[in-house]
């Protein structure tokens, strides 16, 4: 907060450097915040308040500078919602900054935009008062009070909205962690009979392997009864018969 302060001490005085560590630290949170008012249109209500910002910048007397970043940002959106509704053509976007380069590197970077755009998914689902109460608090960073004077409410009105939608998003996500995580049913192969025991199919295992080889199959011939004597007589044979 105190680098934040002298930055803006700084940017007044005319410190680019200044000026631009502002821009690099505030724009991510506010183009998040554009993004569930305007939806793709906010880059280019991005811009405008960083014009507004720029051209304002010495006019600001103190206080929470993010409250005051996010009501001119405010501002703009329903200056360019209220465009959109007389005159449904889109404007033509003032480029007003060049895009300044960001200390991560290309994949976290990507990783955060993943991120962000289905944490802004969630939070779009909600009720369009306690969504804003959501961004300002938990996106933006600003305290009840602040986030009360930006949208004219009561800090009570507005930490009961934030506390509503995080609730709310609590359980989205845990429903979105339960369909995820239940497995699907998986269906066994016609030809398995999981309940049969292996001992009892030994020779169609080897009649399937048999055939995709060439090979006739082995055949299983049934063992002979045993043949048993009593009162301790051999059993006559054939030929025996025949001689006799």
């Amino acid at each position: 907060m105190r680098e934040l302060s002298q930055a803006v001490t700084a940017a007044q005085a005319g410190d680019e450097d200044a000026f631009r560590l502002l821009y690099r630290t505030l724009q991510p949170g506010l183009l998040r915040y554009l993004t569930a008012l305007v939806g793709a249109d906010a880059e280019d209500v991005a811009s405008e308040t960083w014009l507004q910002i720029s051209r304002d910048l010495p006019s600001f007397t103190g206080g929470e500078f993010r409250a005051w970043t996010v009501t001119i940002a405010r501002n703009r959106a329903m200056d360019h919602l209220r465009r959109l509704r007389r005159r449904p053509s889109l404007p033509v976007p003032v480029q007003a900054l060049t895009e300044l380069a960001g200390d991560a590197d290309t994949a976290e970077r990507a990783g955060e935009t993943i991120g962000t755009e289905a944490a802004l998914a969630l939070i779009a689902t909600l009720p369009p008062r306690e969504a804003e109460a959501v961004l300002l608090r938990a996106v933006i960073g600003l305290d009840a009070e602040s986030a009360g004077r930006v949208l004219g409410r009561r800090a009570g009105a507005v930490r009961t909205a934030a506390h509503r939608g995080l609730r709310r998003l609590a359980a989205l996500l845990d429903q979105s962690a339960t369909a995820t995580a239940s497995p699907a049913a998986v269906a066994l192969p016609p030809t398995v009979c999981p309940s049969a025991d292996a001992t009892t199919m030994p020779r169609a295992d080897t009649t399937a392997r048999s055939a995709a080889e060439g090979v006739a199959p082995e055949t299983v011939q049934a063992s002979p009864a045993p043949r048993t004597r009593t009162g301790g007589s051999r059993p006559t044979s054939q030929a025996e018969q025949a001689d006799g």
